[in-house]
């Protein structure tokens, strides 16, 4: 793809909200306020780095920046899924732990294999769900942008939803292949830096999804 102006915009916009995070002139105070206030941070983190992802995945499949319909209402989505991921992340760490100390998970003192056990957990049970919550509301947006604000019903969302390539590939291979690894690396992680890591990881799956769209289309 050639070079645009917008890349080197998103980049930087990426790179100043991860210098907000971690440099130590501001991380300090970012990371006790998301700590203290665990379910704002999970918003914000959500709303800024997975609405960046979505935009870099049109990038790469248009070649060209360009708004989504309904980038708001799609931005607090994240946001509000961010909050949700904050307290699952929470259930499935402590769950998890509490299940290996009762043995009905293999007792051990490693930090990465309860990293692994929790995120096994955490996307075969939460992570369809919370990924289909998202393609339905996708879905909505975009019916509703169509329609030009006429009244969309939720059975119009599902019939329109491509159930078998959602199970197929997002729920057998992105769970998997990607989600259940990269998680395993986020649990692995203090547990201030677990939702930024997974906030940023939208990142990088909506470049993979995007890329394996473009390759299909060309094909």
């Amino acid at each position: 793809m050639e070079l645009k102006k917008g890349d080197i915009l998103w980049a930087l916009a990426l790179i100043l909200f991860i210098f907000i995070m971690l440099s130590p002139l501001t991380g300090d105070e970012f990371i006790r306020f998301t700590t203290e206030h665990a379910y704002i941070g999970g918003f914000i983190k959500f709303f800024v780095l997975a609405t960046m992802g979505e935009l870099l995945a049109i990038r790469i499949t248009t070649s060209d920046w360009k708004m989504p319909c309904g980038i708001v209402y799609r931005a607090v989505i994240w946001g509000f899924l961010g909050m949700g991921i904050t307290l699952f992340f929470a259930i499935f760490q402590n769950g998890v732990q509490a299940i290996m100390a009762s043995g009905l998970l293999p007792k051990s003192n490693s930090r990465l294999i309860s990293a692994f056990f929790t995120s096994a957990a955490t996307n075969m049970t939460f992570g369809p769900v919370m990924m289909a919550f998202h393609r339905v509301t996708d879905t909505y947006i975009d019916m509703k942008y169509e329609s030009k604000g006429s009244n969309i019903s939720l059975n119009n969302v599902i019939e329109r939803i491509d159930w078998r390539g959602f199970i197929s590939f997002v729920v057998l291979k992105t769970i998997p292949l990607f989600w259940i690894p990269a998680h395993t690396l986020t649990f692995w992680l203090p547990s201030e830096y677990r939702i930024m890591a997974a906030a940023m990881l939208s990142i990088a799956l909506g470049a993979i999804l995007a890329f394996a769209k473009k390759r299909k289309q060309t094909a």
